[in-house]
């Protein structure tokens, strides 16, 4: 009984000094793997491509599918229908956002992502109107900076409308500016999101 007894420690010994050991090797070796990747580049979900079987044009925005990634901050965009955007390339594939702000931290950054598209390839852009769930052109939308309203990840985003109106109304409710696509420049965007550089 004695000898079983010194053998289930002595087993117990052995198990945590591997699994300590094992430990101290995989964070030695998941620093050294860190230090190896540049900083200047991310790692992304690949865009989804076209459905053959649709009649739609592909060019046109589609409802992001329930197991889209954004490929900026690795959410599923499809839970959050009132913020969802989407770019769609020329060959009908496309990046499904959970929000405008990691659209324009995408868009203002496609170099260091490890998407296979470059701003030249991108067709169209799409942002959903906050208040009606419609798809409105990126470019026409108007966007509310500083409101109260949080976006996906619990931040400050940019709840984005078809129309002025529509923005300066939720601004008076809810506080913030309203600004034209042209207005939302990558030092907006900065601050807004954690997965973009702030350099």
């Amino acid at each position: 009984m004695r000898r079983n007894a010194w053998l289930i420690i002595a087993g117990g010994v052995v198990l945590a000094t591997t699994a300590v050991a094992y430990t101290l090797y995989a964070n030695k070796r998941s620093t050294m793997d860190l230090a190896a990747i540049p900083d200047e580049l991310c790692i992304v979900a690949p865009a989804t491509p076209p459905d053959a079987s649709s009649e739609l044009d592909p060019l046109m925005p589609r409802t992001a599918p329930q197991d889209a990634r954004c490929p900026v901050c690795g959410m599923y965009p499809a839970r959050y229908p009132r913020w969802a955007a989407q770019v769609v390339f020329r060959d009908g594939a496309t990046h499904f956002f959970d929000s405008p702000v990691d659209l324009f931290g995408f868009m203002n950054g496609v170099g260091r992502h490890s998407s296979p598209y470059t701003m030249k390839d991108a067709a169209a852009q799409f942002v959903t109107d906050f208040d009606t769930g419609e798809w409105v052109a990126a470019d026409a939308a108007f966007y509310v900076r500083g409101s109260s309203v949080l976006g996906p990840m619990r931040d400050a985003d940019l709840p984005a409308f078809g129309s002025r109106e529509s923005a300066e109304a939720f601004a008076r409710n809810h506080g913030g500016k309203v600004l034209a696509h042209a207005e939302v420049t990558p030092e907006v965007v900065r601050p807004l999101s954690r997965n973009v550089h702030r350099h």
